[in-house]
């Protein structure tokens, strides 16, 4: 065990060269950071993270954090990562803020009963960050024995934590002497496991309320449920109004869909109504006849104005040359009463 002061800058280099031939041995070492001192190994090695946990007095239930050197490292370590995730360390980075996420799932270490999840943190100290960018992510846990309070010194941390550390970073009285903020962001909405240095309010402040689950938006579902059913009455309206588009169709659609009508029974009621002599319906028709004489383009799913063979009846006293002209207006309008009744149905 030894220990290096890494407050002097003549005797930093020689401090962090120690440390991270410490880690790369496998064995552990005790760093300074932002808010209390930690001791910390090699993330990607199995025997230092167990040695870690052992040196604590923890098992693997309880894995430790991963510190990191730079903002780029956290895709690297994590997927799945939230937006407002990469908005709050772009803000709050470096700093008391750790971040639980699902890791990726290609990483061959072994932190423990993770789960698939790890909680990384960037420290805003000179030191821990440039000892991060030699070593690499580091797992790192407050340099305490389980159930003490954490050290805010080198010397804390040495009365607790003993021989099982290799290498000890003296870098003075710990800044904040408060833990981090550990937020879960695996879970929504969000939970804070541990209130530390950064506030809920601080969270807020830069992401707003994320803590809040969305209330869910009933109006919206009963428009979208009431759509299909609102559009089906509305579709037999729009069928309608689709017959009755120069206005005379509608008073018919409307007696059809009540009096349930076939389209043969259709047929066959226009059929009676150009033979019959009834007066009703010759009245009926000359009345339906009237708006389309002044609107010729009267459309062919009308089907209660048929003046064409009305006239064509009459024309055979006058000039017999008008009959075969009759008896051809009388198929068209077969047809037209066919396929409105085929558009109907439908509908």
């Amino acid at each position: 065990m030894t220990v290096h002061d890494t407050q002097n800058p003549e005797s930093r280099e020689d401090a962090l060269a120690a440390a991270v031939d410490a880690v790369r041995s496998g064995d552990l070492i005790v760093l300074p950071t932002d808010t209390v001192y930690g001791i910390g190994a090699d993330a990607f090695t199995p025997e230092a993270v167990q040695a870690l946990l052992e040196a604590k007095g923890r098992g693997r239930d309880t894995p430790p954090p991963v510190l990191i050197g730079d903002h780029a490292v956290l895709l690297a370590l994590a997927t799945d990562v939230p937006d407002y995730i990469e908005d709050l360390t772009e803000e709050l980075w470096p700093g008391a803020l750790t971040v639980i996420l699902t890791a990726q799932p290609s990483l061959t270490w072994d932190l423990g009963e993770t789960r698939g999840s790890v909680a990384l943190r960037m420290p805003e100290d000179e030191v821990a960050l440039e000892l991060l960018r030699r070593t690499g992510p580091l797992a790192v846990s407050s340099a305490n024995r389980h159930g003490r309070p954490a050290a805010q010194s080198v010397l804390d941390a040495a009365t607790q934590l003993g021989d099982s550390v290799e290498i000890y970073l003296d870098g003075g009285p710990a800044r904040l002497g408060e833990s981090s903020t550990i937020l879960d962001a695996t879970v929504t909405p969000p939970e804070i496991v541990r209130e530390g240095a950064i506030t809920k309010e601080q969270i807020i402040a830069v992401v707003g309320d994320i803590f809040t689950a969305p209330e869910p938006e009933p109006e919206a579902e009963e428009t979208s449920a009431a759509g299909p059913d609102s559009g089906a009455a509305d579709g037999s309206e729009t069928v309608d109004g689709t017959e009755s588009a120069d206005g005379t169709g509608t008073g018919e659609g409307a007696a059809a869909t009540a009096g349930e009508v076939s389209v043969q029974e259709a047929a066959e009621t226009e059929a009676t109504d150009e033979g019959s002599a009834d007066s009703t319906a010759h009245g009926a028709d000359a009345t339906a006849a009237a708006p389309a004489a002044e609107e010729p383009s009267t459309s062919v799913l009308d089907l209660p104005s048929e003046p064409e063979p009305t006239a064509a009846a009459e024309a055979p006293a006058e000039t017999p040359l008008s009959a075969p002209g009759a008896q051809e207006a009388a198929p068209t309008g077969t047809p037209a009463a066919e396929d409105d009744g085929s558009e109907s149905t439908p509908g």
